[in-house]
């Protein structure tokens, strides 16, 4: 009975989150307490590029809808229906967050509350204001749930185990801090997209939202192109011109402007459309308002690429031309069991 109070929590929240959605159209007055959060969130959607440069309101809402999305009654059913849940004392975890794109934690948290354990988040300084309302929210449905939340402020102590998300250099200080303890520890990962040149207009379209939601901040954003050679990037750019707006927002200009003139100083090749550079590169990591591409000559020779250096790769967007591929448009919409670097953190946190 508990754990289905927990799981209806989660849903109310989802409901709560689909009042900001421009997708769905939802009564404000059939939602549980929106009328005490309601505010809270149009002020924090309002504010949140004063605590984020990058967090736009377009970018924040999207992030709101794509968890309202995901956390219905039926998709939660659907997670929930592969683990075996006991009642057991609640172990601490310790969650410190990064904060790259907006909610980006929020999954971390929700699968340490689901599991029953006691969420001790570390926020990034970046992100730190809309899971606090949204944790706000689970305890006004769910008063036990005030026990199972605390945000720490400074150092984080007394823990069973820990979660950690950040760059490669603060996984190796996360590694040795968090070492006697159980652990994920996740570093730079990126995403990236396969054509053989026979993807319709839609598809590539559905490809740039790939690239450009949050601006490519995120792991899940794709960053590298294998392309066959002789690959025409005519249809590919006319594709992405509906992006273009990007441009005019000062903070991705500015890295567009700084990368290409650092590609131009070094006298690199560039394939440049006034918004986006590409760069023919064999390594993953591409730097924000440019996409890297490498040009193979079969098939098979991304697929064994792909799976020798799977440990840098998040998620990989085709039309099925490599195994374990998603399609175009999607990789920022993962599913509640998609999970990040392919560990299952609620396996994890059962276990504990």
């Amino acid at each position: 009975m508990l754990q289905n109070d927990k799981k209806n929590a989660f849903v109310e929240l989802g409901k709560f989150l689909s009042l900001f959605s421009h997708t769905t159209q939802t009564d404000k007055s059939s939602v549980l307490y929106s009328d005490l959060f309601f505010d809270r969130m149009q002020f924090l959607i309002e504010n949140a590029v004063s605590y984020n440069g990058w967090f736009t309101q377009e970018q924040v809402i999207y992030a709101l809808s794509s968890w309202a999305e995901s956390l219905t009654e039926n998709n939660l059913n659907k997670w929930l229906a592969e683990y075996q849940f006991s009642t057991k004392e609640p172990k601490n975890v310790g969650l410190v967050l990064a904060g790259n794109i907006p909610m980006v934690g929020f999954h971390d948290f929700l699968c340490v509350l689901i599991s029953g354990n006691t969420a001790l988040v570390k926020t990034s300084s970046n992100d730190q204001h809309l899971i606090k309302l949204c944790a706000d929210y689970l305890i006004t449905v769910f008063p036990p749930f005030a026990h199972n939340i605390v945000f720490i402020e400074n150092k984080l102590e007394n823990f069973d185990a820990v979660i950690a998300t950040g760059s490669n250099n603060t996984a190796r200080y996360f590694e040795y801090y968090f070492q006697n303890k159980p652990n994920i520890i996740r570093k730079n990962r990126n995403s990236v997209a396969v054509l053989n040149g026979k993807e319709t207009q839609e598809d590539l379209e559905n490809l740039g939202e790939d690239i450009f939601r949050y601006f490519g901040l995120g792991c899940r954003n794709v960053s590298k192109l294998f392309v066959p050679k002789n690959y025409n990037f005519d249809a590919f750019f006319n594709a992405i011109y509906k992006y273009k707006d990007c441009i005019e927002y000062q903070k991705y200009a500015n890295n567009y402007d700084y990368n290409k003139a650092v590609f131009l100083m070094s006298l690199y090749k560039l394939l440049d459309n006034g918004f986006l550079t590409l760069k023919e590169d064999s390594s993953y990591s591409s730097p924000i308002s440019s996409v890297f591409y490498e040009y193979y000559e079969d098939i098979s020779e991304v697929e064994t690429k792909l799976e020798q250096e799977k440990e840098q790769i998040q998620c990989i967007v085709s039309n099925n031309l490599v195994k374990n591929s998603i399609t175009f448009g999607t990789t920022q919409k993962p599913n509640l069991w998609d999970y990040a670097d392919n560990i299952d953190t609620l396996h994890f946190l059962l276990k504990l």
